[in-house]
């Protein structure tokens, strides 16, 4: 499988501009979540569990202890990205935000930052702080937990927030000059591929530097799970996963960058789909039919196109 012989990835991209593969080392900085904490709701997303996707335990060590542990378990990398991903990692006052992302850049392996937050939980001091970054000459990009662009789900899946507080983020991050990466996840019940379509329309008019994609799938813990249970939702298919997943990207502008274009939860917490134990099983598929069917920006007229001479590996 070369996925960037067929979609934009952010590994390429970074290939090509740093002349060696980067990886992300994913962090645990502590931080809550205003639609956990009761500032704007209780109990957080109707799909969510973090600890599915990451190991709670290590909150307990420093910053600098998660960032050795990781770095000594990669064989391929040199340098790496520090990417805060549990919960929601702007919800801090700026200087202790100040002190955790610094904590993770002042190693000399550390190439920059990603930090995964909420549309609605970033002030304009944490994109100041972001951006101070950015002109030191760090790698700097904001990863927004979008989901969906139809309020109607959001609301329904206990979001917190509305696609305009999505869509004015953006736009200040925009006038920062911070790298947008947009996560949206397929397979809510109440929506179809129409409807994933218009929210990546909406997505793009808004302005967007990159995106995640993401199956729903249903872990322990989670307000979904109860109706899982309950014979209420219907995970979709890894065939339906991969037709919605490749119209989008063909559908998505050559330019785009795709940091991810399917996901994976960890047993034992993951329930449904199986297929979801193994994201190499979808990337294969998704490869597969955009050969198929047509690669990035197809759909568009404006096809990817990648010269995979242009870049020096260290494979």
């Amino acid at each position: 499988m070369q996925l960037h012989l067929v979609i934009n990835t952010f590994g390429s991209d970074l290939v090509q501009r740093y002349g060696e593969k980067i990886y992300k080392l994913t962090l645990h900085g502590g931080f809550s979540c205003p639609n956990r904490d009761g500032l704007i709701g209780l109990g957080g997303c109707t799909f969510c569990n973090v600890a599915s996707i990451i190991d709670e335990s290590i909150q307990v060590q420093s910053i600098e202890a998660q960032l050795a542990t990781q770095a000594q378990q990669m064989k391929k990398s040199k340098r790496y990205l520090a990417y805060f991903q549990a919960y929601t990692s702007t919800y801090a006052e700026v200087e202790q935000l100040k002190n955790m992302y610094e904590a993770a850049l002042k190693s000399a392996d550390i190439v920059g930052l990603c930090v995964g937050t909420r549309p609605d939980c970033v002030p304009d001091e944490a994109l100041a702080l972001l951006a101070s970054y950015q002109q030191q000459g760090y790698e700097v990009w904001l990863e927004l937990g979008l989901q969906t662009a139809h309020d109607k789900t959001l609301k329904r899946i206990n979001r917190g927030h509305t696609y305009a507080d999505y869509h004015q983020t953006v736009q200040k991050a925009r006038q920062f000059g911070i790298k947008v990466c947009t996560h949206l996840i397929i397979g809510f019940p109440s929506e179809t591929a129409h409807d994933n379509l218009a929210t990546l329309s909406q997505v793009l008019d808004s302005g967007v530097d990159a995106l995640k994609l993401h199956p729903l799938h249903i872990v322990e813990g989670s307000i979904m799970a109860k109706a899982w249970r309950a014979g209420k939702i219907s995970p979709l298919s890894l065939s339906e996963y991969v037709d919605i997943a490749g119209e989008l990207i063909r559908h998505t502008p050559k330019q785009i960058i795709f940091h991810r274009i399917s996901a994976n939860a960890r047993k034992p917490m993951l329930l449904a789909p199986e297929w979801c134990s193994n994201h190499w099983e979808s990337m294969n598929a998704i490869d597969k039919n955009l050969r198929e069917f047509g690669v990035q920006g197809a759909a568009l007229g404006d096809p990817y196109r990648y010269d995979p001479a242009s870049i020096t590996t260290n494979d």
